[in-house]
């Protein structure tokens, strides 16, 4: 198994795709963990504000396999072929992680975002501060103690079953 790490983010009916997300997820692994949801300014271009979260979760799927699914997952949920990376979207999909992988090549893995958006970085921080991140030789702790707007990051109420998610928290 395979421990991964997904960033999932949605601007356009929000609380159905975040959920649509995690359920779909629950199909391509075990042992879901599930950071807080953020609210967060879209990044980049003039859109809807975004509800962002990472989860953690245990695959046997290869990469190659895993990319495959998380793209028919996001078209199967109205995301367009052709989507821009800064434009408004149904659902978002990117694997920060995937055990450890190092690769320039698509998918980049660590996920650059890691570095650059604090809803990338504060969820990963909740869930595992002291992976160190491969290829890199710091923990997620040691980057997000240098990480900047982490203010910008409005925690949401979790609104699924606490049966399902006993780690989560409300806010």
């Amino acid at each position: 198994m395979t421990l991964v790490y997904v960033g999932v983010g949605s601007n356009i009916d929000r609380h159905k795709h975040v959920e649509v997300a995690v359920s779909e997820l629950k199909k391509l692994g075990e042992q879901l963990r599930l950071s807080t949801i953020y609210e967060s300014p879209s990044q980049g271009f003039q859109g809807g504000a975004f509800f962002n979260l990472v989860i953690e979760m245990h695959t046997e799927l290869s990469l190659t396999k895993f990319v495959r699914m998380l793209k028919d997952i996001e078209l199967n949920w109205g995301r367009q072929p052709d989507a821009q990376k800064y434009q408004d979207r149904t659902l978002d999909l990117d694997i920060i992680l995937f055990g450890d992988v190092v690769s320039s090549e698509a998918p980049q893995l660590p996920r650059q975002d890691i570095y650059q958006y604090p809803f990338v970085i504060q969820p990963l921080f909740e869930l595992c501060p002291e992976l160190v991140l491969p290829g890199d030789g710091r923990s997620i702790r040691q980057i997000w103690l240098k990480a900047d707007n982490l203010e910008v990051l409005k925690p949401v109420e979790f609104w699924f079953s606490a049966t399902d998610f006993p780690n989560m928290k409300s806010k």
